[in-house]
């Protein structure tokens, strides 16, 4: 670690206390700058890293809601506001149990990175409560929503902030928290993303992520002269990055093997073919269920229990040529990534948010396998969200195969970025620094263009 990377460290850990999650994707990030600073000591001497790992505005607020059976609860609701330097702040919204402040940070500090290698105008942002949509009936998820709404509307805004969806806030969640907002300021403007197609959303929305995430791989693949036309991948997750994660997959001749949840996961050594996706996708979106039920359907199939108390995950000790964290944070630490390596894993690209633990990138970048961070593969949500934004100001909706072309053409655009900016910088092949420095680059020069603000 460089002498400036530890000393920014120490000041970040004395401001952030025990936000583990927050710290982390700074460090990651102070690594790759690190190098930015030494060529360019203007953005040193302004302290460009600095003022962007300080949220411009952190709102948290209360949400009274009352359940099914008249019982009143109270959850936390929390808005980001990370960085408005190239557009208006947008990041999803998160509603599960695990959120915090040290994770809605370290979300909005990653989407500011990631919002600019879209090359969209949009700030970063992420919020969220510590409400848990499981089991939840849809009248309690509605009386949630709008109290919810209540105090956020009041951040928010088409040309302020606007939110999305992520874990826990989907189709459902996002048209009760639109409902309200339109209801409460009396106006229709696509102030959220991820919105219903008849009231303003966007064709491949839903997909994205996942439809990203493999466009990325499939870009890294040609820096080798090979596609995923008979590439095993093991995929986590089960939820709506997962799904179409392997819904591109098979469309591009590759064979995915894993799905999991929170419970487990199921290994399918004859592949997850279309037919199964459609299983896996009634049995997630419909009827909510548990992805252990997919092992009574396909008796080959074999299930197995996940202790997060362990020290490794199972499911990433398979044989395989790619893999797709699709989940969550922090999923695969330094003993998973060892066993992905060891059993030929050389393709990881992430849907999710900083699945890999600093001591796992470490392995994939020293191991020179073609490792895409989140900031980079998993833009492809963000980017549709921001072709979302441009329809709805035209009032105008684009096609399906115009949509994904674009989209293409985004991830096309990120995996050039990178790939240029880790070579100019002295570390080719090296997509975490070509990431970061291509993402902050952007947003520094904005920033330099604005003024001390």
């Amino acid at each position: 670690m460089s002498e400036f990377v530890a000393n920014l460290m120490a000041e970040v850990k004395a401001k952030n206390p025990n936000e583990k999650e927050f710290l982390q994707a700074v460090e990651e990030v102070a690594e790759s700058i690190a190098i930015v600073y030494e060529r360019y000591p203007e953005y040193r001497s302004a302290k460009i890293l600095e003022r962007i790992i300080e949220p411009e505005r952190v709102i948290m607020f209360r949400v009274p809601w009352q359940d099914d059976q008249g019982e009143i609860h109270i959850n936390r609701g929390f808005r980001i506001q990370m960085n408005s330097a190239i557009g208006p702040y947008k990041g999803g919204l998160r509603f599960h149990p695990s959120v915090n402040l040290s994770i809605l940070k370290f979300l909005a500090f990653e989407q500011v990175f990631k919002n600019s290698l879209t090359s969209l105008p949009m700030g970063g942002a992420k919020g969220g409560s510590d409400f848990d949509p499981k089991g939840k009936s849809d009248n309690e998820v509605m009386r949630f929503c709008q109290s919810f709404m209540n105090e956020l509307n009041r951040h928010i805004g088409p040309n302020t902030d606007v939110p999305a969806g992520d874990i826990g806030v989907g189709g459902r969640e996002i048209g009760f928290l639109f409902g309200q907002y339109k209801k409460l300021r009396n106006e229709f403007t696509g102030v959220l993303t991820g919105k219903g197609l008849s009231w303003g959303g966007s064709l491949i929305r839903p997909e994205a992520t996942g439809y990203g995430s493999v466009y990325f791989a499939s870009e890294m693949l040609t820096t080798r002269n090979q596609t995923l036309q008979g590439k095993t991948c093991l995929v986590s997750g089960s939820g709506n990055v997962a799904q179409y994660t392997v819904e591109k997959i098979i469309a591009l001749g590759g064979k995915v093997v894993t799905l999991s949840d929170s419970s487990g996961y199921i290994y399918d050594d004859q592949g997850i073919n279309r037919e199964k996706l459609d299983f896996v996708i009634q049995l997630k979106n419909i009827r909510r269920g548990r992805i252990q039920e997919y092992v009574e359907k396909y008796k080959n199939a074999v299930y197995t229990p996940v202790n997060p108390a362990d020290d490794f995950n199972p499911l990433w000790n398979h044989k395989a040529d790619c893999a797709f964290p699709s989940a969550t944070q922090n999923e695969i630490n330094g003993k998973d990534a060892k066993n992905m390596l060891r059993n030929g894993v050389y393709v990881v690209s992430e849907g999710a948010n900083m699945p890999t633990s600093l001591e796992g990138v470490k392995q994939f970048l020293d191991a020179g396998i073609l490792y895409a961070p989140g900031k980079a593969a998993n833009a492809g949500g963000v980017a549709v969200s921001g072709l979302e934004m441009s329809q709805n100001s035209m009032r105008l909706p684009w096609t399906r195969e115009e949509v994904d072309a674009r989209l293409q053409m985004i991830m096309k655009s990120i995996h050039k970025t990178c790939v240029e900016n880790a070579d100019k910088f002295g570390t080719p092949g090296n997509y975490v620094n070509g990431a970061n420095i291509g993402g902050f680059l952007k947003v520094a020069n904005a920033m330099m263009d604005q003024g001390l603000l």
